[in-house]
Parts: C-alpha cells; structure tokens; sequence
C-alpha cells in the first residue's frame, strides 16, 4: 500500500448533483479510466466542504490548518491489474482560499485547483441545521444547505451512497498517462435536507461548456457530515 501522504478531516459536505449528458464529460475522463454512473444516470456534482486538522505526512503546516474547498467533479471507474473495480472521481476545477494548498496539489497530484477569496457559515438551532460556502470569481457564488439537525445512515444501494463512496481520485497526468490515489474514509451519515440555494455563475467559474448547470434544477442535493481521511501518494497508470 502507498504511504499516506495527506490527513485531515472532511466536514460538513454540501454536494447538488446534475443528471447531464455523458458526452459532456468524454474530453474529460482520465486514460484508462470510463464513466462511472448511477441506475444509468450520469452526474456532476458541486461539492462544498471545510478541510480541518490538515498534516502533511504527519506535520502541520501554520496557517493551512483549516480552509474551505469547492469543487465540480463527476464519477469514474478504473479496472485494476486483478480484475477489480475500482470507484473514483475526476475534477473538473477545485477551488481553496490558500495559494500553497494549490500550488502543492497541481505539481504532486496535477489536480486543477485554484485559488479564490472564500468564505463559510455554520449555524446550528434547536431542529436545523444551514451550511453555507461562498468563493468570489468576480461576483460572490453561494452554495447553501439547510437541513435537519440530526445526521442519520446512508440507505445502502441509495444514489447517496453512489455519490460519497467514491474512494479514489483520477486525474489526467498527461494524454496517455492517468494519476491514481487512494482517499479512505468511513461511510458517513447525512443530515436529511429541507431547503437549498444555488447562486452560482457556473459558466464563469467553470467553462461555457458548464453554463447549462446556472438553470438547470439538481438531481439531488445532499449534506453529509463528513469523517478524518487520509489521502495516498499516488501512482501512475
């Protein structure tokens, strides 16, 4: 097994997911993986949470403990060398607050990340629960959440459980060769949600080729709240 390169800790995870066409998506599938889909759905997900209690390879670094990630990324699979199936997700861009978080994912993992003002906002009541993320790129995008305040189990075989246990990141590391890591992390239990919003100017921010999803109404929407995980060194196929 590949030596942990990265742990923290995922927490509260806003993720509106797309139903879209998979020919959207082909230019983008990493070498030798394909489209992974759900009941013979294809989806994007938008995808917002907090990255706590950051160390690399065991050592904390000051001032990157803690920062908001924002992403857009979709479902593939990859057949191992034994035959096995393998679940993961590809990006299409990251965002984070922090240049060094940046600069270090694109030269070790050539993830597409950038970086952008961001912002976040938790607030807990009696019976709810509102998670808020916000990035400026030009104007402020805004990702909420408001659900109920108790997290309760996955259904197994649900579309939630299709989205969340994706436990590999791909990336095109170049034409023909394709980035793998390993992200390990255990089921999580979601918060059932009562009412979202979705301020986002998803052409800007993510390529005309995305524009659609500022008018398009998400599949789903769900709040998951997130465990520690450990990222893998990776390797390339």
């Amino acid at each position: 097994m590949l030596a942990s390169f990265l742990t923290a800790e995922w927490r509260k995870l806003a993720m509106a997911n797309y139903a879209v066409s998979p020919d959207l998506l082909k230019s983008y599938v990493p070498k030798h993986t394909e489209l992974d889909v759900w009941n013979g759905v294809c989806y994007v997900s938008l995808v917002g949470f907090l990255f706590d209690n950051v160390r690399l390879k065991g050592i904390s670094i000051p001032f990157h403990r803690s920062f908001e990630e924002v992403n857009l990324r979709f479902y593939v699979r990859y057949c191992d060398e034994q035959g096995n199936w393998k679940r993961g997700t590809t990006f299409i861009k990251e965002i984070v607050p922090k240049p060094a978080v940046s600069w270090l994912a694109n030269l070790v993992y050539h993830e597409p990340y950038i970086t952008k003002p961001m912002r976040y906002n938790w607030q807990h009541s009696e019976n709810q629960l509102t998670v808020s993320y916000e990035w400026k790129h030009n104007d402020w995008n805004r990702f909420e959440v408001v659900a109920d305040h108790v997290a309760v189990e996955m259904l197994v075989g649900s579309k939630e459980e299709f989205i969340t246990e994706h436990y590999w990141g791909y990336t095109a590391y170049s034409p023909t060769v394709t980035s793998e890591y390993g992200v390990e992390h255990p089921r999580w239990q979601v918060y059932p949600v009562k009412d979202y919003t979705i301020d986002v100017d998803f052409e800007a921010v993510y390529g005309a080729a995305f524009g659609f999803l500022s008018s398009q109404k998400p599949d789903s929407v769900l709040l998951a709240e997130g465990s520690e995980i450990q990222v893998r060194s990776a390797r390339k196929l």
